[in-house]
């Protein structure tokens, strides 16, 4: 499996000219989930802390430029990291909005946790659950083709806390004083 290095992600978020504001939000979900990876690897050896943490900074990689082109970035940014010969990477990308499924009973997956940690995080700060998808509901709620998908998002994003939660040894309030800064700009 190839995995991007972080100089790497860096290099191609350069290159995709995402917005100041996207990066530092990507970064701080590369905290998170390296944080998450650390404690969750105890009970799932076989987490891939290199993979999750290359997809949770590369999640946004098309956000910036679906601003205006429209795109579903999760999709495309997905697409863009097949194409780079990251697959692993790419599905983890594409999964990072709505997760193909979440099972409570199964281990915990590098998708779970980047999917999770995007949730934790409103700009560059972590939040409540229910702060960010509060705002996502603001944000994107007014347009009738995402109502669904929110409504999914939601539904799932609660279930799979539940379930992170079951392996970690805190509270999902706790995690912003658990997560430290590890991965910074380049």
């Amino acid at each position: 499996m190839k995995i991007p290095t972080q100089k790497q992600c860096f290099a191609l978020i350069r290159s995709m000219g995402m917005m100041d504001h996207v990066v530092d939000h990507s970064v701080m979900v590369g905290n998170i989930a390296l944080c998450l990876c650390r404690y969750l690897k105890k009970n799932t050896p076989s987490l891939n802390v290199e993979l999750t943490t290359a997809a949770a900074l590369l999640h946004d990689i098309t956000k910036t430029r679906s601003f205006q082109t429209g795109e579903v970035h999760s999709e495309t940014g997905g697409e863009l990291l097949e194409n780079l010969g990251y697959p692993e990477v790419g599905n983890i990308i594409r999964q990072h909005v709505i997760l193909d499924c979440c099972k409570r009973t199964a281990p915990v997956s590098e998708q779970e946790i980047v999917n999770y940690a995007d949730k934790r995080v409103l700009h560059d700060k972590v939040v409540p659950l229910s702060k960010r998808l509060e705002y996502i509901q603001i944000r994107y709620g007014e347009n009738k083709a995402f109502q669904k998908r929110i409504t999914v998002m939601w539904e799932m994003t609660t279930v799979l806390e539940s379930k992170l939660f079951n392996y970690l040894p805190f509270t999902p309030s706790r995690l912003p004083e658990k997560v430290v800064l590890h991965i910074r700009r380049q």
